[in-house]
């Protein structure tokens, strides 16, 4: 194993997996929204469908793309029509309200794991693990590898940030002030897709 590379590795999946995105905005706003316990199964599907997805990239799926260019092209604005339709939906809600007659619910394990596929951010992060970091150990050995790695820190990442909405709930109580910050979500989920639609 190329020591080298994976400590380059692990510290690109820490700078990509940590820093503000789709999924990590989501999930502050689920752990405001729903409190940290009912969003255990968004984290759980973000964490093992994004670990599944790179593990299918560097079995051979990302050939299809490469053989059907047009395909990713397709994707990732299905993907980003997709993100600004979940915008709206964050930027609308409002805090779970016990009383309420119909229980909102969070996003779930199955729901949060295919987002994984339309997911602008991960589909890029997916290709420059497979691509810039496959010498880490040698094939079939690398894909586990990097699917373990971003499983692990994955998994740390997104409990944080579902813990880190969770807490705001002591701060963010009267509900303008959670429609304030649900609009600041939205805009900010709508704003990470720049830098991925800019890329041709």
């Amino acid at each position: 194993m190329a020591t080298e590379l994976l400590a380059a590795f692990i510290g690109f999946a820490f700078a990509t997996l940590f820093t503000p995105g789709p999924n990590n905005i989501m999930l502050l706003s689920s752990g405001l929204t729903f409190g940290f316990r009912r969003t255990l199964p968004h984290v759980a599907g973000v964490t093992i469908g994004f670990a599944v997805m790179v593990a299918a990239m560097g079995f051979g799926f990302g050939a299809v793309f490469a053989a059907y260019p047009l395909l990713q092209i397709i994707l990732k604005y299905a993907g980003a029509a997709y993100l600004i339709w979940l915008a709206g939906v964050i930027a609308l809600a409002r805090p779970a309200d016990p009383d309420a007659t119909v229980e909102r619910r969070p996003m779930s394990f199955w729901g949060a794991a295919a987002f994984q596929w339309v997911n602008v951010k991960g589909w890029v992060i997916a290709i420059g693990t497979v691509t810039a970091y496959s010498a880490v150990a040698p094939y079939p050995w690398n894909v586990a590898v990097q699917a373990t790695t971003l499983l692990a820190i994955g998994t740390a990442s997104s409990a944080a940030w579902a813990l880190f909405g969770t807490t705001l709930q002591s701060l963010v109580k009267s509900p303008q002030a959670v429609r304030v910050f649900n609009l600041v979500m939205a805009a900010l989920l709508v704003a990470s897709l720049y830098p991925v639609l800019r890329q041709p």
